[in-house]
C-alpha cells in the first residue's frame, strides 16, 4: 500500500513540476479608449488588426485612409462594381473576396462574429452602436454623415480613423491636402465683385433618385468652392430640390452644368421640349458643360474637388490657365484613393467637356 501511495505522489509530483507556474489570470489584451462621432467612449484594442464597416461612407473612408487590408467583411451593396462609387471601383475585385457581413448599413450578425472583426465601423446612430456592440461584445465606432468635401465632418472623419488605425501621418496628409485645395480654390477668385461672375445652374442633380433639368442643389459645393453664383442659392431652399423650370428660364444662367446622373432624362425632355431649352440663353451660346456626378450615398470627396477645379477652368478661364482638369482629376484621385482614374470616366463618356442634348 506504500508502495502504491508513493508511486501517486511521484507521479503528481512529476506532473505539477512539468506544468507551468500559474500567475492568476492570463494577460488581458491591452486596449484604448477613443471617442467616436457619438461622443460615446469606446474600448478598441491598442492595435486594430481587422474591422468590417457599416453604413454609408464607412467603407469609403477606410479606402481614404489607406486601410482596406483590415478590412476581413463588406457589404452586399458594395460587391456591384461602379465608377459612381471610385473607391469601390478600382477595390471591386477585392472586396468581392471577403464574407458578406450585411447591406446598406444593415448588420448580418452572425457572420460579423465569424469574421471576428476587432472594431466595427459605421456610420448609424450612436443607438444601433450601443445596440450592436452589446450584442456581439464587439467594440463599434461611430463616424459622421458626410455630404459635403468641406464640411468640418470630413476632417473629423478622417481624424477619428487616423485615431483608431493609428494612422496619423495618412489622416495629416488628407486633411492638409483638402485644406490647401480649399484655400487654392477660394483665393483664385477672391477679388472678384459678384457683378464680374457668370451664372450659373446646375441640372440633372440626383436625390432621392434620379431627376433631370429641374433637379438642381442650393449650395452646390463645388460651385461654392470657386465663389460662383449659382442661381439656385438665391431661391430660399438649402440642399437639393427640383427648380421650377419657368423660375430657370426667367433667371436665365449664363453657364448651365448638367450632371451626367440626369443627363439621359435631360436627352429624352429635350426630345419633346426642345424649344425650351433653345430658349435659355446657355443653349444657344454652346456653355453647357459637365459635371461628374458626386454624390453616391454621400458625397465621394475626390470627385467633388475634381467637379470643382473644371467648373473653375469654364466659369474663370482667366484663373485656372494652369489647370488641367484632366491632370488635376488625377492628382486628386491618386491622392485620395493612390491611382489615376480619369481615363475610365473619358472612357465611361462621363469625362468632363462640354455638353450637347441633341441625339
Amino acid at each position: 500500500m506504500k508502495k502504491i501511495l508513493a508511486l501517486i505522489l511521484a507521479l503528481t509530483l512529476l506532473i505539477t513540476g512539468c506544468a507551468p507556474v500559474s500567475s492568476g489570470k492570463a494577460k488581458e489584451k491591452e486596449t484604448r479608449t477613443i471617442t467616436d462621432s457619438s461622443k460615446r467612449k469606446v474600448e478598441i484594442p491598442e492595435n486594430v488588426q481587422t474591422i468590417v464597416c457599416l453604413g454609408v461612407g464607412a467603407l469609403r473612408f477606410t479606402t481614404y485612409m489607406d486601410s482596406l487590408e483590415l478590412v476581413v467583411g463588406t457589404e452586399q451593396n458594395e460587391l456591384e462594381k461602379t465608377l459612381s462609387k471610385p473607391y469601390n471601383y478600382i477595390n471591386n475585385e477585392y472586396l468581392n473576396t471577403l464574407p458578406v457581413i450585411g447591406d446598406n448599413g444593415e448588420a448580418y450578425e452572425e457572420e460579423i462574429i465569424t469574421a471576428a472583426p476587432d472594431v466595427i465601423i459605421t456610420s448609424n446612430t450612436g443607438d444601433f452602436a450601443d445596440t450592436l456592440q452589446e450584442k456581439l461584445a464587439i467594440p463599434v465606432v461611430t463616424i459622421p454623415l458626410v455630404d459635403n468635401m468641406f464640411d468640418s465632418t470630413c476632417l473629423e472623419t478622417i481624424s477619428l480613423l487616423g485615431d483608431v488605425f493609428q494612422k496619423k501621418e495618412r489622416a495629416h496628409e488628407l486633411t492638409t491636402y483638402i485644406q490647401d485645395l480649399k484655400a487654392d480654390l477660394t483665393l483664385r477668385t477672391a477679388t472678384l465683385m459678384d457683378e464680374d461672375k457668370p451664372t450659373a445652374y446646375v441640372g440633372g442633380v440626383s436625390f432621392k433618385g434620379l431627376h433631370g433639368f429641374e433637379g438642381t442643389e442650393a449650395g452646390y459645393s463645388p460651385l461654392t468652392a470657386i465663389g460662383a453664383r449659382n442661381i439656385a442659392d438665391d431661391t430660399g431652399q438649402s440642399g437639393p430640390f427640383n427648380m421650377d423650370l419657368e423660375e430657370i428660364l426667367k433667371r436665365d444662367p449664363e453657364i448651365i452644368f448638367v450632371d451626367h446622373n440626369g443627363l439621359a432624362l435631360m436627352t429624352e425632355d429635350y426630345e419633346k421640349n426642345p424649344d425650351y431649352y433653345q430658349s435659355l440663353s446657355a443653349f444657344k451660346n454652346g456653355q453647357v458643360y459637365s459635371q461628374i456626378s458626386f454624390r453616391f450615398s454621400a458625397v465621394n470627396i475626390e470627385l467633388a474637388l475634381a467637379d470643382a477645379y473644371y467648373a473653375g477652368t469654364v466659369m474663370f478661364p482667366q484663373l485656372f490657365t494652369d489647370i488641367d482638369p484632366a491632370v488635376k482629376a488625377d492628382e486628386i484621385f491618386e491622392t485620395f484613393l493612390g491611382t489615376p482614374l480619369y481615363d475610365e470616366f473619358a472612357a465611361n463618356d462621363v469625362a468632363f467637356g462640354p455638353i450637347t442634348l441633341e441625339k
